[in-house]
């Protein structure tokens, strides 16, 4: 009986294709943007590092004062040099990291091959195990060469896949502008989104996108003087030129992050945090009380609205979309079958039951339905790859 059923809904749905093909495409419709706009909502919402977000912190100071600084009393999400380098010093958590984004020309060694320009982030060598980076090959550099600012590098794997066609490199030396770097490591495919390490890019409504294309150690940036990518935010009465100028001012460019693995270590560095901050206001350099702030991962992707309000709007409209287009479709249907009450009559009079008529028109519906679901599924991954290949290109 249920192939009889599909039979005559088939024949149903041919005699009017066009009606067919239109209630396909709204619950297509719906299913689609829904389903898209889903998969960015989870996409930006996921934690980026899971096993480590819990113990993941970012120390603020406000080193603006309420005169120079924002209007909601935060600090600002960036440290300057002086702040970055005290914390680094005093050494309080167990792992520490300063971050910024820099660019480079990249010089092929093949005198063929133009140069091309490559991202990445100067960074203390702590930063490859705070966040759970995977190497491919070598290693990150030591201690030793974060005190120097030696000329370590380590590369991703898409640019040693460019370079060296995807073999060992390590050892070997690359041309960033007119420098020399000796390549000690590969990164494997480490990409979290949002890409929550550097506070600039961040802030600049959730980025996402590629990878770092290196990181080089952050002692070698400040000493060849390199600016941040991710800009710089100094006070309204900043008026001196020069790097020199720039380390010793309350400029912000500088991102910090901490591990602390327990409650204890958090309280203990909060504790640290007032009191180096009370400490500058004692010798004069702040004006006044400790303004500071530690979020943890999570809290810091919400704090800098890593998610816009608009993604939840967008997503909220999409739902509201699916239910307008599986309304339209009801009603369709419902003015389809009404138009076949000669049909049913004749059904009817031969004997079939009121329950037969129903299962008929609900396998049709059905069929619809279906149909719509699948065409849908095909859209939403033709929007989810176009969204990925949009995001790479960023």
């Amino acid at each position: 009986m249920f192939v009889y059923y599909i039979d005559l809904a088939v024949r149903s749905l041919k005699r009017s294709p066009a009606l067919t093909a239109l209630m396909v495409l709204l619950i297509a419709a719906g299913v689609a943007s829904s389903m898209v706009t889903f998969a960015a909502l989870r996409a930006m919402t996921a934690d980026p590092l899971p096993s480590r977000s819990a113990q993941l912190f970012v120390p603020q100071i406000d080193n603006f004062g309420p005169v120079n600084g924002g209007s909601d009393g935060e600090p600002m999400l960036d440290l300057s040099y002086i702040d970055t380098m005290a914390l680094l010093r005093a050494h309080r958590a167990q792992r520490q990291t300063a971050i910024y984004p820099v660019n480079f020309s990249l010089v092929p060694a093949e005198a063929l091959r133009a140069p091309f320009t490559v991202k990445g982030l100067a960074v203390t060598g702590s930063m490859f195990a705070m966040f759970d980076v995977p190497f491919l090959y070598g290693s990150g550099w030591n201690a030793t060469e974060d005190a120097q600012g030696g000329n370590a590098l380590v590369i991703s794997r898409r640019l040693n896949d460019r370079l060296f066609a995807g073999a060992n490199s390590v050892g070997r030396d690359i041309r960033l502008r007119e420098h020399d770097y000796r390549q000690v490591g590969v990164a494997d495919d480490w990409n979290p989104q949002p890409r929550f390490y550097a506070n600039a890019d961040i802030h600049d409504v959730s980025d996402v996108g590629d990878a770092p294309d290196f990181f080089l150690p952050f002692a070698r940036a400040v000493n060849l003087q390199l600016v941040s990518r991710g800009g710089t935010i100094c006070p309204p009465d900043y008026k001196e030129a020069g790097w020199d100028a720039m380390l010793r001012s309350e400029c912000d460019w500088i991102s910090l992050w901490v591990q602390l693995p327990t409650a204890a270590d958090v309280e203990h560095y909060r504790v640290f945090l007032d009191g180096y901050a009370a400490e500058q206001q004692r010798i004069g350099r702040f004006h006044w009380a400790p303004n500071n702030r530690l979020r943890n991962l999570v809290s810091w992707l919400d704090y800098v609205h890593a998610v816009p309000e608009e993604t939840h709007v967008s997503f909220l409209l999409a739902l509201g979309l699916q239910l307008v287009c599986l309304v339209n479709t009801v009603g369709l249907l419902l003015a389809k079958f009404m138009r076949r009450r000669g049909e049913i009559g004749v059904r009817r009079a031969l004997g079939a039951s009121r329950r037969a008529i129903h299962a008929q028109f609900l396998v049709e519906a059905g069929m619809v339905g279906v149909a719509g679901g699948v065409l849908g599924l095909l859209l939403t991954i033709a929007g989810v790859s176009g969204m990925g290949r949009f995001s790479r290109r960023g």
